[in-house]
């Protein structure tokens, strides 16, 4: 697939730890596995605590400091409007994937782009687009 990546080791996030990623119920499972291949710390609500709420994904996601990986914009809302606590960081697959291991591929891209911070933001994917929103 693609080569392991300092990527994953991001100075953004606190002390320049390993990021860590919660993988939401609608998250392919086959993608959250092909992500571990790829070396990285991902956690997987579809593994472990299947039927929570959002409410619920989100408070762990704080609790254990992981970024949420989901194609629910649910956490928008829960985030910018309910003012719930807020992630390290939020990654919100806007699209309807062509392939279960798709979002895999999509995340090691973005974990390749060298200018690009997941930690603090809230980053809306879609296929050819991206946008941010700070996470304040």
């Amino acid at each position: 697939m693609y080569a392991r990546h300092d990527a994953i080791h991001n100075s953004n996030t606190p002390e320049g730890k390993l990021m860590q990623f919660l993988a939401n119920e609608n998250f392919p499972l086959i993608s959250v596995r092909n992500l571990r291949d790829f070396g990285l710390n991902i956690a997987s609500i579809m593994e472990d605590s299947s039927g929570i709420k959002d409410t619920e994904v989100l408070a762990r996601a704080v609790s254990e400091n992981r970024i949420i990986l989901t194609f629910d914009r649910d956490y928008g809302e829960l985030i910018f409007r309910r003012f719930l606590p807020k992630p390290i960081g939020v990654i919100y697959f806007r699209y309807q994937p062509l392939t279960p291991v798709e979002p895999a591929q999509h995340l090691i891209r973005l974990l390749n782009e060298k200018d690009l911070k997941l930690t603090g933001m809230f980053t809306v994917v879609e296929r050819n687009k991206l946008r941010q929103r700070t996470l304040k």
